[in-house]
C-alpha cells in the first residue's frame, strides 16, 4: 500500500512540447487581433464618420494617460498575485480578458454622429478605457506566457514565429474582409456596420482565447514560496529593473518603431486609397499581398534562429526596412498604375523587413525577461512585459494622434470623406513614406545599437542560468 501511495504521489510530467503548443500560442494572438485589427479603422470612424479631426488627436493622447496607469498597474498586480489557480495565474487572467473583449472592441464605435461634440468625446474615451482594460487584463499575461511554455530558446523561437502567424491572420481576415464591407461604392465609410464589426470580432477572438486556454501547458517552474522573508513587491524598483535591462529597452524601441509605421500610417494609407488610387476596396487585397514575405519566413525562422540569432536576424530585417522605405519616395502621379505597382513592391521588401523581426520579437521579450532574471534575481514577467507594452501602446496613441495632426496640416479634411484634394492625396503619399522610414529607423536603432543580447551572450546567459541554448 505504501508503494502504492508513493507512486501516486509522484508529479505528472508535462506534456513534450510540440505543435499543440504553436498553435495554442498562435491562437492566443488571433483572438488579440480580432479586437485590436479594428484600432486602425478607429481613426477613419471618428474623422470621417464621426466628424472629430482634430478632437480625436487630443483625445487620443489623453487616454494614453489610461494607459500609463493601466500596463504597468495590471502587470504588477499580476506580478504580487500568489494566489493559487486551478490552472494558471496567467491563463486566468486571458481568461476574464477574453470575457470582456467581446464587447469591449465595440465600445469603441458606437454610432452616433448627431451627438455634440462633448458627447462625443465622453463616449471615446468611455469606450476606449473599457477596450484598452479588458485588452490589457488579456495581452499582458498572454505575452509573459511565452517564456513560461518553454525555457528551450527553440521552442521559443517557435512560438514567437506562430504568434506572429496568429497576428498574421488576425490582421488578414479584417483587412481583407472589412473594405467590402464598411465602405461604400464611393470610398466612404459606413459607420453603423463598424459596430456590428465589431462585436462579431469580439466574440470570435473569445472562442480564440478560450482555444489557447485549453491547449497550453506551462513547463517552467516560477513560483515562489510565500514566507515572511519573501521582499514586498515594489513597482519603481521594477520600473527601474526595466530601464537597467538594456534587451527590454532596445527590445521595445523597435517595437514603437515597428507600430508607429503600422498603425502611425494607418489613416494616410486608407486616404491614398480612397482619394490618389481612387479604390479604397483593393487596399486590403494589396495589405495582404504585402503580407506574403512574412508568411513564406515564418517557416524558416526557428532554424535561422539557431544558425544565425535573434539579434542578427531583426537587425537585418530593420536594414531591409530602411531600404525600402527610401524606396517608396520614388511616386509617379501622373500615372497612378506604375506607382501603385511601385508602392506595392516596396511594401513586400518593407513587410520582408518587418516579417524577420516580428517572428522572433516575442523571442525576444522573453530573453529580455530572462536577462531581468539574471541580472538582479528577479523575473517580474508581469512588469517586464507590461511595461514593454506600456511604451508599444503609446507609440500606437501617440503615433497616430502626430500623423493626424500632420495630415490636417498638409490639407486632410476628414469630412470630405473619401474625395481629398489631389494635392492631399500626393502629400499623403509622401506621408506615408516618411512614416515608414521613420519606423525602419528606430527599429533598426532599437535592434543594432540598444538590444545586446548576440548569439553569443544569449548562449552564456542561458548556461549560468541553466537553460538549453540554441547551438544546432
Amino acid at each position: 500500500m505504501a508503494t502504492q501511495v508513493e507512486t501516486q504521489a509522484q508529479p505528472t510530467a508535462p506534456r513534450k512540447f510540440g505543435m499543440r503548443d504553436c498553435l495554442a500560442y498562435a491562437a492566443g494572438d488571433l483572438g488579440c487581433n480580432m479586437s485590436f485589427a479594428l484600432k486602425g479603422t478607429m481613426s477613419i470612424f471618428w474623422t470621417q464618420f464621426m466628424g472629430m479631426d482634430l478632437w480625436y488627436a487630443l483625445l487620443l493622447i489623453v487616454v494614453q494617460v489610461w494607459d500609463a496607469i493601466n500596463d504597468p498597474l495590471i502587470g504588477s498586480i499580476i506580478d504580487a498575485d500568489r494566489h493559487t489557480y486551478k490552472r494558471n495565474k496567467f491563463l486566468s487572467y486571458i481568461w476574464l480578458g477574453s470575457i470582456g473583449l467581446i464587447v469591449g472592441g465595440a465600445c469603441c464605435f458606437l454610432p452616433f454622429p448627431n451627438a455634440s461634440v462633448w458627447a462625443k468625446a465622453i463616449i471615446f474615451i468611455a469606450g476606449y478605457v473599457v477596450w484598452d482594460a479588458f485588452y490589457t487584463v488579456a495581452n499582458v499575461p498572454y505575452g509573459s506566457l511565452l517564456s513560461l511554455i518553454s525555457n528551450d530558446v527553440k521552442d521559443r523561437a517557435s512560438l514567437s514565429a506562430w504568434r506572429s502567424i496568429g497576428s498574421i491572420f488576425g490582421n488578414m481576415l479584417p483587412m481583407l474582409i472589412l473594405p467590402f464591407i464598411i465602405y461604400d461604392k464611393d470610398n466612404n465609410l459606413i459607420g453603423e456596420r463598424v459596430f456590428i464589426a465589431a462585436l462579431i470580432m469580439g466574440v470570435l477572438g473569445f472562442i480564440c482565447f478560450q482555444f489557447m486556454i485549453r491547449n497550453t501547458t506551462i513547463r517552467v517552474d516560477t513560483s515562489v514560496a510565500l514566507n515572511e522573508e519573501q521582499p514586498k513587491f515594489n513597482v519603481f524598483k521594477a520600473f527601474g529593473n526595466f530601464i537597467k535591462n538594456r534587451p527590454a529597452v532596445g527590445a521595445t524601441l523597435a517595437a514603437m518603431g515597428m507600430f508607429i509605421g503600422m498603425q502611425g500610417s494607418t489613416t494616410a494609407v486608407t486616404v491614398i486609397f480612397q482619394s490618389y488610387f481612387k479604390n479604397v476596396q483593393i487596399s486590403g487585397i494589396v495589405q495582404l499581398f504585402a503580407m506574403i514575405p512574412i508568411v513564406l519566413f515564418t517557416p524558416l525562422a526557428r532554424k535561422m534562429v539557431a544558425k544565425y540569432g535573434k539579434k542578427e536576424l531583426a537587425t537585418f530585417g530593420s536594414i531591409c526596412s530602411v531600404i525600402a522605405s527610401l524606396g517608396l519616395f520614388i511616386i509617379t502621379p501622373n500615372n497612378t498604375g506604375l506607382d501603385l505597382i511601385v508602392y506595392i513592391l516596396c511594401q513586400l521588401v518593407y513587410s520582408l523587413g518587418l516579417g524577420i523581426y516580428s517572428t522572433v520579437s516575442w523571442a525576444m521579450m522573453g530573453d529580455a525577461i530572462d536577462y531581468n532574471e539574471w541580472k538582479t534575481g528577479t523575473r517580474e514577467e508581469g512588469t517586464v512585459y507590461s511595461l514593454h507594452s506600456f511604451f508599444r501602446k503609446l507609440a500606437q496613441g501617440i503615433g497616430p494622434s502626430l500623423i493626424l495632426i500632420i495630415m490636417v496640416a498638409l490639407g486632410y479634411v476628414g469630412e470630405n470623406e473619401g474625395n481629398q484634394l489631389w494635392h492631399v492625396a500626393v502629400n499623403m503619399r509622401y506621408l506615408v513614406a516618411a512614416t515608414f522610414l521613420f519606423s525602419a529607423l528606430m527599429q533598426f536603432v532599437g535592434l543594432a545599437l540598444v538590444y545586446n543580447l548576440d548569439k553569443k551572450t544569449l548562449a552564456k546567459m542561458n548556461e549560468e542560468l541553466g537553460r538549453e541554448s540554441a547551438t544546432e
